[in-house]
């Protein structure tokens, strides 16, 4: 049997539909052995996969933008689609019916600084008519520095991915209160990408082909059904924690029957990067998006 070297920019539950193409068993069924790693500071996926390492990855199609800042072609192009909305969580210490997004100027918010959620949110605001630097942004580090120092006591909100606001939530720390994903849209947020020559591929064709049977099945399954067949992935989050959590990014509207990254989620996630001025153009879609292998 193949391997196929999977690897994730991030990981978390909001990956769902890729990380069922392994726990789903229809990797195996396709003839192929999934080996799945997620990214390390001395084991990035940008390296991973343009040095051999990793065949497809969870990314995001704005990684292409550095290239494409700098005057390069894109390494890795993006081919399916896994979430059409931003699945990051506000979540405030106090249960709050009356939270509106004006609710945050002033507040000491614990934010994820990465590159893409850190442009979402601050689009969010935007859109919501609340001034970025009306707010106290608090950079504590990665995601587990974030969470253990917001459950330390430092913050009035945290911004983070699910399942960590849904823990938060069961251990009685906080109150989810809003979404990002809400705030902003539908975007091209997060998505599967390879390098064009793997892409060509007998493997990329039957990856692509398992890749639409398990997103098909976590849109069609009971959140119980898939929580089960990938907690063995999230072994310190209670199983009723990531069954929430992925009906919570069902009920978002994250995961849509198309794997085709749109046209129209691309353009969104152009102007919440114009708007950061994390780039100084509109990059043509098909310097960072391809078709799908047939599969």
């Amino acid at each position: 049997m193949a391997k196929i070297k999977m690897m994730a920019l991030r990981h978390s539950a909001f990956y769902t539909p890729y990380l069922m193409t392994i726990s789903g068993g229809y990797l195996e069924k396709a003839g192929l052995e999934p080996v799945y790693t997620p990214q390390t500071s001395d084991n990035t996926v940008a390296d991973a996969i343009t040095q051999g390492r990793c065949d497809v990855t969870q990314s995001a199609v704005a990684v292409n933008f550095t290239d494409l800042e700098a005057g390069n072609e894109s390494r890795i192009m993006h081919f399916a689609q896994i979430n059409a909305r931003d699945g990051f969580i506000l979540t405030g210490r106090h249960e709050d019916k009356a939270f509106t997004w004006n609710s945050l100027a002033g507040k000491d918010i614990l934010i994820d600084h990465f590159f893409q959620p850190l442009a979402m949110l601050k689009y969010g605001l935007y859109k919501q008519g609340v001034d970025y630097d009306s707010i106290h942004a608090i950079d504590a580090g990665d995601v587990d520095q974030i969470d253990r120092a917001f459950r330390d006591g430092l913050g009035e909100y945290v911004h983070q991915q699910g399942p960590a606001p849904q823990q938060l939530e069961k251990d009685g720390i906080g109150f989810v209160v809003a979404t990002v994903g809400d705030a902003v849209g539908p975007v091209a947020f997060s998505s599967i990408a390879a390098t064009p020559e793997w892409l060509e591929t007998e493997m990329a064709a039957a990856f692509m082909h398992t890749y639409r049977q398990a997103r098909q099945f976590v849109i069609e399954a009971s959140a119980e059904d898939s929580a089960k067949l990938i907690g063995e992935y999230f072994p310190q989050i209670d199983a009723d924690v990531l069954t929430d959590t992925i009906s919570f990014y069902k009920q978002l509207g994250c995961w849509e029957p198309a794997v085709e990254i749109s046209h129209e989620s691309y353009e969104n996630l152009l102007e919440v990067f114009l708007h950061s001025n994390l780039i100084t153009r509109r990059h043509r879609y098909e310097e960072c998006v391809v078709s799908s292998p047939a599969g």
